[in-house]
């Protein structure tokens, strides 16, 4: 972390600001680069004991590294400035080497990390002037009347020719590193609106799905209210039908038929508490009697049978308790005891009867050619 910090002057970068903090971390690197090289610089000219005037030099340039570092660190919008003095400097310095110093001393390399500066300093524009303006001052050194300089107008001339090709060669990595930046760049925008047309229709599916559960749903509970409303709608017809008719309608008839429109309402209100948890991973198991579950599934279609001659036959078995969801066993029992009624009145059969024994399951008589 102190380390990220010291590459970037302790500024926080977003992700709009990538080309920014690239900008401070290489300047940073090169002030310490530089400042390592002018500290070797000022150790050997101190060792030998000569060109204290380059010393002197090398400590002001060390001196003004260290005041760029600082005033890097004040403000994001110093880089500009930071950026064009240690062009400046650069530029200087290796202008400096080559006017005052001697060929064999080989100090005329470092010259050639010049493009590299420009690359991560300056724009196309300016790099190009920086350039023009370091080979014509040196093609000018050996021609001007102010100072000695040791290079021949061959080795100037040689110098600046290297120097062309290789900023030729770092102008065109560097067009390439724009134009994969670039690309870079776009398939980010593209990615972006690819990632909000799919979180889009991932809402929209969501929605559809909701949608879809809910209709579900509906048509889960009209199925399950479908028969026991039949059964409290008989129930009240046969009443009806009897009055109308002027058949009288013993208390326990009519006990017994408020006893299964009640009992069936119960269901109902039980059944709308089971689609209320329907999607709950907690549903609570409750303890009934299989033999209870089936009679209460019976129950539910006998206005039906009276309606019919389909006849049902219960084989009640020893008492076993299980542990289950009550209601929805019901509805299953109750859709395969209608299924075959409805299956018995389609195909026409004689005497037809629906035998449940709970060690058999379900069975009723088909013709011979089914």
């Amino acid at each position: 972390m102190v380390k990220e910090e010291l590459f970037t002057s302790g500024f926080e970068f977003d992700t709009s600001e990538t080309e920014l903090r690239s900008k401070f971390q290489m300047v940073n690197v090169a002030l310490m680069l530089s400042s390592v090289g002018l500290l070797y610089g000022i150790g050997i000219n101190l060792a030998h004991h000569e060109k204290h005037h380059l010393i002197a030099i090398e400590v002001s340039l060390l001196c003004i590294n260290i005041i760029l570092a600082l005033l890097l660190r004040r403000s994001k919008y110093s880089i500009t400035r930071v950026s064009f003095i240690v062009t400046l400097q650069f530029t200087f310095l290796f202008l400096y080497l080559i006017y005052v110093s001697e060929p064999s001393e080989l100090k005329h390399v470092w010259i050639f990390t010049y493009p590299i500066i420009l690359l991560y300093f300056q724009d196309d524009k300016s790099a190009i002037v920086w350039v023009m303006f370091m080979i014509t001052m040196l093609l000018i050194a050996p021609l001007q009347p102010f100072m000695q300089v040791s290079y021949s107008m061959f080795q100037v001339s040689y110098l600046s020719f290297v120097l062309g090709i290789v900023s030729v060669i770092i102008y065109f990595y560097k067009k390439k590193m724009d134009e994969a930046k670039a690309m870079i760049e776009r398939q980010q925008i593209m990615l972006s609106r690819k990632v909000k047309e799919l979180t889009q229709k991932d809402k929209m599916l969501t929605m559809q799905s909701k949608q879809a559960v809910m209709g579900e749903m509906i048509s889960m509970i009209a199925h399950q209210w479908r028969q026991p409303l039949s059964t409290v709608t008989l129930n009240i017809s046969n009443l009806q039908v009897k009055k109308l008719l002027g058949e009288e309608v013993s208390d326990e008839e009519l006990d017994k038929a408020l006893e299964n429109i009640s009992d069936t309402v119960i269901y109902l209100s039980e059944t709308i508490d089971d689609f209320q948890t329907y999607f709950r991973p907690d549903k609570e198991l409750s303890s009934i009697d299989i033999n209870e579950l089936i009679t209460k599934a019976i129950s539910f279609v006998q206005p039906r049978l009276k309606k019919t001659t389909v006849e049902i036959k219960f084989f009640q078995q020893q008492r076993l308790i299980v542990n289950t969801y009550a209601n929805e066993v019901i509805q299953v029992l109750l859709n395969i005891i209608n299924n075959a009624i409805d299956e018995l009145i389609s195909r026409k059969i004689k005497y037809p009867k629906v035998t449940i024994n709970p060690n058999n399951s379900i069975t009723f008589p088909l013709p011979l050619n089914s």
